[in-house]
């Protein structure tokens, strides 16, 4: 008897390790220094006039209906104000950069860090799932085939998760932002992980954020090839003891116990525009 055997379709060999991701908006965080000696030379005419000035011109931005901006006042030593802004693209994001810069209350303002990012949605799950449907019709990884169908199914992801992709900046009263990487040390490294496995561990990992979704809103964004981290988190919430509690506790994930590395965070609290004079002044406005 004669047994045929059936050649494993090429293209399902060797599955491609890289998830596919789908992007929103582009993302800019500058953390300022405020000369305050130096402003406070200024006589009061003045003052008022530089702060009117950059109010205008922020209010606008926070009602930009192609991407938002906001203002923080960072507490602590890191800085002393925080802008979030949300565009199109990078393009859109310099030019945000340069109307604030050509103001005259720039001139009292030192960049003390900044962060560039898009927003990102990561596929663990469809990813696979894509993967080896293109895999079992024969189509070979990488292929224009292949690269068109999961356009066209990356198309539909975008479409269909739009709100997330350009969301609006959440109003909450406090912002938490930090830069993180995923471990590739010699002996833990997450890129050498199969691809199932780290599917497994972010889905254990974004039950946990899950849980806080009443509690606190999650922006993340992905800065490879952009900045100095791989990832963007940003935390938006009106408690902010939530941060503790929500980063705390998915600590204890594997992906974040075995694989994750943190930067530096950023705590600030909101500060309308129209507010701006009254923290240049020294004075914290009052919650909304």
């Amino acid at each position: 008897m004669t047994t045929t055997h059936h050649p494993r379709p090429a293209a399902a060999a060797e599955l491609p390790a890289v998830p596919l991701t789908t992007e929103g908006y582009s993302v800019l965080h500058q953390m300022l220094r405020f000369r305050r000696p130096a402003w406070r030379d200024l006589p009061a005419t003045e003052k008022s006039a530089m702060a009117r000035e950059f109010s205008d011109a922020l209010s606008a931005m926070e009602k930009n209906p192609s991407g938002q901006s906001a203002l923080y006042s960072l507490i602590g030593h890191k800085g002393d104000l925080m802008l979030i802004h949300f565009r199109n693209s990078l393009a859109d994001l310099n030019q945000a950069e340069l109307s604030l810069a050509r103001l005259r209350l720039s001139d009292y303002l030192e960049a003390t860090t900044s962060y560039l990012s898009i927003i990102e949605l990561g596929l663990y799950e469809s990813t696979l799932k894509i993967y080896k449907e293109l895999a079992d019709q024969g189509i070979e990884p990488h292929s224009d085939q292949w690269k068109s169908e999961i356009a066209c199914k990356l198309d539909r992801h975008k479409e269909a998760m739009h709100p997330r992709l350009f969301p609006e900046i959440p109003p909450a009263r406090y912002a938490c932002f930090y830069p993180m990487d995923r471990r590739r040390g010699e002996d833990k490294n997450w890129y050498t992980l199969p691809l199932e496995e780290r599917a497994r561990q972010m889905n254990e990992h974004g039950l946990v954020g899950r849980r806080y979704a009443g509690e606190v809103k999650q922006i993340i964004t992905g800065s490879i090839g952009f900045d100095d981290w791989e990832w963007g988190v940003d935390l938006f919430a009106d408690d902010p003891l939530v941060f503790k509690k929500l980063i705390y506790e998915m600590r204890f994930d594997e992906v974040s116990a075995v694989y994750a590395q943190f930067g530096q965070f950023y705590v600030g609290v909101r500060v309308p525009a129209a507010k701006l004079e009254d923290l240049l002044n020294g004075n914290l406005p009052c919650g909304e």
